[in-house]
């Protein structure tokens, strides 16, 4: 085993959208002579997406952090830091002991303070019972705040006047007062004598590095500190989590992997969850990012290996990669047949998609990760109005997918949301067709997904809402001219004007008696047809069932005949004068022989 009995603290870094989580982790890239560029910079809309991983080494923490620490030096090999896309994300890296996570920061913008998200991820901290720190960032932002690059926060607080100062506590016990209402005590870093019962908050500016040093020592001192136990576990049966598979020049198909336990190395046979059952492989190659390159964003920044010990962020190719799920566990096999087994069993367990499906109703979603999925069905089940699903898979838009939504019962639910995937060839065809009656939102970001559906829900609800309109029978009147008669009978074809109201193809017609006439076959202008004609125009219509000369006559008035059921509805409506006169017209008559029409 490794010739050090400790692991390197795993640091999840979470927080709500554009309060400064990859900022944070940006700046920490950018220390000693391996630093990265931006990772942020070239994020979809500067929002993380993809779970990433980045290694910092104890050798530059210590000289970072050295004018706070007295001389000591750090135990661990350094911090492997997790940049998630948000808390649904974070929830579902999990081991089999709990949360992947030994310690997390929680980013906080100091100017917005706890916004829905945070407040969700304090709760999925609390209910892992995952320690972590708060970064109060963005303090540069307060009015008249003096930053100084590097700086402590200690240093910076000192350095401030009282103008400053004062928004600082304001912002300060505001944040005090959320956290207390989600069951902690939150309190500054460098006044808190017990951990175990206070949060600590540090102030900082990921822009100006402000108060960077003190966040690192009290997340890594934190973790060697209460987490000892956790971190000198490097024994027992070697797993990781899957972050993400990719396709890499010359390698083919590999997968990111966070190693939390044991070790691994070139050779040894694993078993990872795929979409088609557990899968067991054999490690072809290994490779790390080289310095502080991150994960997501290493480029050809790799160095091959031979084993890797926990905790680690590392690349593994290996045959038979096809359809692993992302956010699943990658177990190395031991040589113990029972054993062996339990961990192909615990596998196949992963391997089955735990969303919750309706059957009978719902929409279909696809993502590129099985962690993406998740994330998104989580935001479906938790709007104001939960959106069933009814179908949920991993890839590409597919054929299948089409033809599911297609299917939906429920004209709102013919749509595809799609999260950072894309579409087959053939499917994109078919879904850009005019007469395509399914809805297709993708995007990398999940909250324009989001929007987006809102947007269309709201304007196919309207469009339906027309629709149905005009499938309900509205009041008409209309006179049958002079001189206008161009079939008598077979269908009877008449020109008339309409004097109230409007008429429809497929309405049926009544005199002002009551009796059936007949129906309307077709309405025409000239050499042109409609479906429908209003008030003040003169048209020719044919009338199936009618017979001029019998019934009906130069100058006869008619009614439209509403049905009973449609009478009721039309109350509830909006109509104009005429329409309204006219309802009442045929109500009358038609309570002259059952009283409770319409009613």
């Amino acid at each position: 085993m490794a010739e050090n009995s400790r692991r390197q603290p795993i640091v999840a870094v979470l927080g709500h959208v554009d309060h400064g989580k990859t900022s944070v982790l940006d700046y920490i890239r950018s220390l000693g002579q391996d630093r990265q560029a931006s990772v942020m910079a070239r994020e979809a809309g500067g929002i993380t997406q993809h779970i990433g991983a980045t290694e910092v080494p104890a050798r530059l923490l210590n000289e970072f952090c050295s004018p706070l620490m007295g001389g000591k030096e750090f135990l661990s090999p350094g911090l492997l830091f997790i940049d998630t896309p948000g808390h649904h994300s974070f929830s579902t890296l999990r081991t089999r002991g709990g949360s992947l996570a030994d310690i997390a920061i929680l980013v906080i913008d100091m100017m917005e303070g706890c916004q829905p998200q945070t407040l969700e991820s304090i709760r999925i901290l609390k209910n892992a019972k995952t320690p972590f720190v708060v970064c109060a960032n963005k303090v540069d932002r307060i009015h008249g705040w003096s930053s100084v690059n590097g700086r402590s926060a200690a240093e910076a607080m000192n350095d401030q006047d009282a103008h400053a100062m004062g928004l600082f506590e304001q912002k300060f016990w505001h944040l005090v007062g959320q956290f207390g209402e989600q069951g902690f005590n939150l309190d500054m870093y460098n006044k808190i004598s017990d951990f175990t019962q206070n949060i600590p908050l540090v102030p900082c500016s990921a822009k100006e590095g402000e108060g960077m040093q003190d966040l690192l020592a009290i997340t890594i001192g934190l973790a060697e500190k209460f987490l000892d136990e956790q971190l000198s576990d490097v024994e027992g049966a070697s797993e990781g989590t899957v972050l993400e598979m990719k396709e890499e020049r010359g390698l083919g198909k590999t997968l990111d992997v966070i190693l939390y336990r044991g070790q691994i190395s070139k050779g040894d046979e694993i078993a990872i969850a795929t979409d088609q059952g557990p899968m067991v492989t054999k490690v072809r190659g290994l490779f790390r990012p080289r310095g502080m390159a991150e994960m997501r964003d290493a480029g050809d920044r790799w160095d091959a290996i031979e084993t890797v010990e926990a905790a680690a962020g590392l690349k593994l190719a290996a045959p038979d990669l096809e359809g692993v799920l992302a956010g699943t566990t990658l177990r190395v096999l031991p040589e113990d047949v029972g054993l062996r087994q339990q961990a192909i069993d615990a596998t196949e367990e992963e391997s089955e998609i735990s969303i919750e499906l309706n059957e009978e109703e719902g929409i279909v979603i696809k993502a590129d990760t099985l962690g993406g999925l998740e994330a998104l069905a989580f935001e479906l089940h938790n709007l104001e109005n939960p959106i069933p699903i009814r179908s949920a898979g991993i890839g590409p838009v597919n054929k299948r997918d089409l033809r599911g939504a297609e299917n939906a019962a429920n004209p709102l639910q013919r749509v595809i949301l799609a999260f950072s995937t894309s579409v087959q060839t053939e499917t994109a065809e078919e879904l850009e067709k005019e007469d395509c009656e399914v809805e297709y939102i993708g995007s990398d970001i999940i909250y324009h997904i989001l929007e987006q559906f809102e947007t269309w829900t709201e304007n196919r609800s309207l469009e339906l809402e027309e629709e149905k309109r005009e499938k309900i029978v509205y009041p008409g009147k209309i006179k049958i001219l002079v001189d206008h008669i161009f079939r008598r009978s077979g269908p009877a074809v008449v020109g008339v004007r309409i004097l109230g109201g409007r008429l429809h193809v497929g309405q049926r017609l009544l005199t002002t008696e009551g009796k059936k006439i007949g129906q309307i076959k077709s309405i025409r202008t000239g050499d042109s047809s409609h479906k429908e004609a209003n008030q003040g125009e003169e048209v020719a219509i044919a009338i199936e069932g009618a017979t001029v000369g019998r019934g009906i006559d130069e100058e006869d008035i008619l009614l439209v005949d509403v049905p009973a059921s449609h009478a009721r509805r039309l109350r509830k409506l909006e109509l104009t004068s005429s329409e309204q006169e006219i309802l009442d017209e045929l109500t009358a008559l038609h309570r002259a022989e059952n009283h409770f029409w319409g009613r």
